[in-house]
């Protein structure tokens, strides 16, 4: 008897997307290319790309890669696709350290990496890079305090994904807390 794949819930963050008037892509028509990648009960939230889905663990490996192929083909520019799990999104809330240290929740930004760096490529980030600006990388996912707001930040997606060798996007804390929220109902 054939086994019934468990669906899962997950969050894909999208990068670069319907920011600045470029790249611009109608959540509507993103949520049908998910389907056609393997996605159900697809979801977005905002325009800036963080569509909630459920998938099997089996279907949701390539789903990254299918889905920018099939912006580019539709749409005619490369957009990378962070995957997050609910269980690993809610570990991402859980860790946040400047959190547990009282931090105004307001300046808080999470980059969402593709890959974890290893520990050389994290020695090589420059600590003193933007003050009074703070990062903390924990496994695939960069803390950022920017007291100052990230608009004035050189802790930029720029920098990380030189330094790191990888891809980022970045949400600010509401957002992230508002994915978790969608991921859990």
């Amino acid at each position: 008897m054939a086994r019934v794949a468990t669906l899962e819930t997950f969050v894909a963050l999208l990068r670069g997307i319907n920011v600045g008037g470029r790249n611009k892509l109608p959540m509507k028509e993103l949520v049908p290319l998910f389907g056609q990648a393997g996605a159900s009960d697809a979801r977005t939230w905002i325009q800036s790309g963080n569509v909630v889905f459920k998938a099997s663990r089996r279907d949701v490996a390539g789903l990254p890669v299918e889905v920018s192929k099939r912006i580019a083909e539709r749409f005619g520019f490369e957009v990378p696709v962070m995957l997050r799990s609910a269980r690993q999104l809610t570990a991402v809330v859980r860790g946040n350290p400047f959190v547990a240290l009282g931090a105004d929740e307001q300046k808080l930004h999470v980059m969402f990496l593709v890959d974890s760096p290893s520990a050389r490529q994290r020695a090589g980030l420059d600590a003193a890079r933007s003050p009074p600006d703070e990062f903390k990388v924990r496994a695939s996912e960069i803390y950022l305090l920017c007291p100052n707001g990230v608009a004035r930040t050189k802790l930029t997606n720029a920098y990380f994904d030189s330094a790191l060798a990888t891809v980022s996007t970045a949400r600010n804390w509401r957002t992230v807390l508002k994915l978790l929220e969608l991921a859990q109902s």
